[in-house]
């Protein structure tokens, strides 16, 4: 496959305009499956049924365009009575076939053989390992045109966004934080009492503890407050939201992915984060509660 495969991804890398996979029968179902690969990892792709396109849908194609045509026998019959016209076009043929010497890979640029010693089954006839092959041999030119393309994680994500991994890679964190006076804050100085009714009425199962410049200087969660009552039943109400909270909390950026919050949660078993700018300020908060009403867990 080397020289004819890479040749191949030439093409494809060069295409102005789309990629037009074609096909008929078995092979026409894995080829609207390798167009639909290609579609959704960069490439602009889209499956052209062999027999519509001697009734019209031929109309779809251009010279700019590049044609890869599926046949194992490379002489299906409504791919054939295509072929003059996408010659005519000038537009680019590459063929997956089983048969190198066939009518379809005569007509093509590139030829990328894909045949198999036998079908899997007792008779020998019904098109699977062949189907098989054809599969992964257009998955490895989808993978191949993502790496020499760049394609990130980001790209198939812009593609995908109403997908679990779309949510994951495109939501940050200032799309599910809360702010404003749904924050939960005290002062360092606050007594515990006003501390805990702080937690109460926001709900998050904490309280960040600022500094009169917004500064956050540690945290108070429903886990702190259990370890306290235990420790000290009798004086927790004599002491500060300064003199309970943890210092130095874990905190993240509202520019950050939201998948990224999820990974710190789960590292240090914790249910929230403090939303902080560059001067430690406090600018939301996020639960995990919420990112798991969101799909992002």
């Amino acid at each position: 496959w080397g020289e004819s495969f890479v040749r191949a991804l030439d093409l494809l890398l060069a295409c102005r305009g789309r990629v037009v996979v074609t096909g008929m029968g078995k092979s026409g179902i894995i080829g609207k499956k390798i167009a639909a690969t290609l579609a959704s990892t960069g490439t602009p792709a889209l499956f052209l049924h062999a027999a519509e396109g001697t009734h019209g849908d031929l109309g779809m194609l251009s010279r700019r365009d590049v044609v890869v045509a599926l046949s194992n026998s490379g002489e299906t019959e409504e791919l054939v009575k295509i072929l003059p016209m996408v010659k005519r076009l000038q537009a680019p043929l590459i063929c997956l076939t089983g048969k190198p010497g066939s009518t379809l890979a005569k007509y093509s640029d590139v030829v990328i053989d894909v045949s198999v010693p036998e079908e899997a089954g007792p008779l020998d006839v019904v098109p699977t390992s062949s189907t098989t092959a054809a599969l992964a041999m257009g998955d490895a030119l989808a993978v191949a045109l993502m790496e020499r393309r760049g394609f990130k994680a980001e790209d198939f994500a812009l593609l995908h966004p109403g997908g679990a991994l779309g949510r994951r890679l495109l939501l940050k964190v200032e799309d599910a934080m809360h702010v404003g006076e749904a924050i939960p804050r005290v002062r360092p100085l606050t007594p515990m009492k006003e501390a805990i009714l702080e937690m109460t009425s926001k709900k998050l199962g904490m309280t960040t503890v600022c500094e009169a410049d917004g500064r956050l200087a540690g945290i108070i969660t429903d886990g702190d407050l259990r370890r306290l009552l235990q420790r000290m039943p009798e004086g927790a109400f004599a002491l500060t939201a300064g003199e309970v909270m943890t210092k130095n909390p874990k905190t993240i950026g509202r520019e950050a992915l939201a998948a990224k919050a999820v990974q710190v949660m789960e590292e240090y078993a914790i249910t929230a984060l403090a939303v902080v700018n560059r001067a430690q300020q406090v600018e939301g908060i996020l639960h995990l509660h919420d990112l798991l009403k969101l799909g992002v867990v």
